[in-house]
């Protein structure tokens, strides 16, 4: 398993070991003691499937008093997935990195609590599973505009479909519940 950090460097990109032959394969995607050594949490409290058709943006979300992490991959199609760090004071406030996560790379994206996630289904059907360190609590659920032109995310270029819900949230600079940043 490698674990590097992305263009934002508490956002880590995970490509598990993959053996395979003409019966299949076998990979590794979750192991307690490298995600320890790789200082990435351990505890996960809530897994999540969501299946979409193309186009599907779904996001940009987060929450404020049951923050969650998110360890997540594809495990059939293909999606663009975003990571925006909205901790207000960090360094990094605003900056996003996006990843492509597949079935064909197999590759997993951990998101840190304290940052808004979303992502685009760019395949026909995309099946989206991810871990938690938190429980969802649809109260405490916030968002922030996909297409906010302060964060210029470069979405594919596709139709897009979101839900009423997401086509409501603000722009970042109109978010008043924000998560504050705590350096280390």
């Amino acid at each position: 398993m490698n674990i590097v950090a992305t263009d934002h460097p508490e956002v880590l990109l995970i490509e598990p070991d993959v053996f395979g032959d003409a019966r299949g394969f076998f990979m590794e995607t979750f192991h307690v003691e490298k995600f320890a050594q790789a200082g990435l949490p351990t505890a996960f409290l809530q897994d999540n499937h969501s299946h979409s058709v193309r186009g599907v943006l779904r996001g940009l979300h987060y929450q404020l008093q049951h923050p969650q992490g998110k360890l997540v991959r594809v495990v059939n199609g293909e999606v663009l997935d975003v990571a925006v760090d909205i901790r207000k004071g960090s360094p990094r406030f605003g900056e996003w990195v996006s990843v492509l996560l597949s079935t064909e790379n197999r590759r997993q994206l951990y998101v840190p609590p304290g940052f808004a996630h979303g992502y685009c289904t760019l395949s026909e059907e995309a099946d989206f599973l991810y871990k938690c360190t938190d429980v969802y609590t649809p109260a405490d659920e916030y968002g922030i505009a996909w297409d906010d032109p302060a964060l210029a995310i470069e979405w594919p270029p596709v139709e897009y479909l979101l839900s009423d819900k997401d086509l409501k949230n603000p722009l970042l600079s109109e978010s008043d519940r924000l998560p504050l940043y705590q350096a280390e």
